[in-house]
């Protein structure tokens, strides 16, 4: 099975339509790569959706992940939904995106797979432009139809085969992970009827209708797929109480400035000193602020002594209380440093 990973973190596999490759994800995976490995892989030859999700995990299993957040477009949500029902103790949350729990009647993808078998992939482009997009004049529109237009025939009909064989509407309510369905409005082949019934089969499951959104979402409306997708999968714990100590405002601009040279270590910050160290269950945030001010004077790191005099304060000391940390430090680190950090502490006391 072909992939591609990006970035760091909880594993992020996510399954592409019928006759598309990974590109089709290529304008969520900046955002998610921020928070996780993302893994993109291609659809192999295999006739059924539940080898299609068997070959999944042992793409996962070769990686080495246990647990992964799932999504998927069309029939690569319907391997999500698969993975979701065999295999819950493995997907840690689904979305399926232009998806169905049928996608039709069988007859028409046998006879779509012994044509293609016969003719290729090619005199599939034209139609599936209509299908595929609100506007196929986009550059990513025009690579996703050549990459339809080169595709393996054998491995293109073996999953229309696959996607005839596939009935999940009596089994919905039977998927127990958090899941998102997402629909577009302009959806020819999965129109938003056919997202609502997942959305009320699966117990629990959110749906967002995309407006101005075909078959392929992701591309025709990145930016609302992409939000739709950050806003359903869940942060890190170390994420989150970065968030809690720090502020959101402090972690979005922390966040928006990462760079590739700089992902790893904001990584390595994220997961231990925040998911580790900050979230054991010894000592308050109260009494970590304290120990935290104390080390910043002592390593004469003014910069980061402001940010956490501001977390100090989220945390629930007072201004006096703050003022005792620095006296306290001036007899163990000096008076020199306690002197700039009283400087420090003031200035961010009048700034809050």
């Amino acid at each position: 099975m072909k992939y591609r990973i990006d970035g760091h973190g909880e594993p992020l596999l996510l399954g592409p339509s019928l006759g598309t490759t990974a590109r089709l994800w290529e304008q969520q995976v900046p955002a998610l790569a921020r928070r996780f490995r993302v893994v993109r892989y291609e659809l192999p030859a295999l006739a059924s959706v539940a080898a299609l999700a068997d070959e999944v995990l042992g793409l996962a299993d070769s990686l080495g992940i246990d647990g992964f957040h799932y999504a998927g477009v069309s029939l690569g949500g319907a391997v999500g939904a698969q993975l979701a029902l065999t295999r819950p103790g493995r997907v840690r949350s689904l979305a399926m995106i232009c998806s169905s729990a049928r996608f039709g009647d069988p007859e028409p993808w046998r006879e779509r797979a012994a044509l293609v078998r016969a003719e290729g992939t090619a005199l599939l482009v034209e139609a599936a432009a209509g299908r595929w997009f609100t506007d196929p004049g986009t550059p990513l529109a025009g690579e996703l139809l050549d990459d339809l237009a080169n595709a393996d025939r054998d491995a293109y009909a073996a999953c229309c085969e696959a996607v005839a064989g596939y009935d999940l509407r009596d089994s919905l309510g039977a998927i127990a992970v958090p899941t998102l369905i997402v629909a577009g409005r302009e959806d020819p082949a999965t129109p938003p009827a056919h997202a609502r019934q997942l959305a009320d089969g699966i117990p629990g499951a959110t749906l967002v209708e995309i407006g101005g959104a075909a078959h392929l979402a992701p591309a025709d409306r990145p930016e609302r797929v992409t939000a739709a997708l950050l806003a359903h999968l869940p942060e890190p714990p170390g994420l989150r109480v970065r968030r809690e100590v720090l502020g959101d405002a402090h972690v979005d601009r922390a966040v928006a400035r990462t760079t590739p040279f700089t992902h790893d270590f904001q990584d390595l910050i994220t997961r231990y000193a925040w998911g580790e160290i900050w979230t054991r269950p010894g000592l308050d945030r109260r009494t970590r602020s304290c120990v935290t001010l104390t080390a910043l004077v002592a390593g004469g790191h003014l910069e980061e002594l402001a940010m956490h005099v501001r977390a100090a304060l989220r945390n629930g000391l007072t201004p006096d209380e703050i003022g005792e940390v620095l006296l306290q430090s001036a007899i163990y680190c000096g008076v020199p440093a306690a002197n700039a950090a009283f400087a420090v502490a003031q200035r961010t006391l009048d700034e809050v």
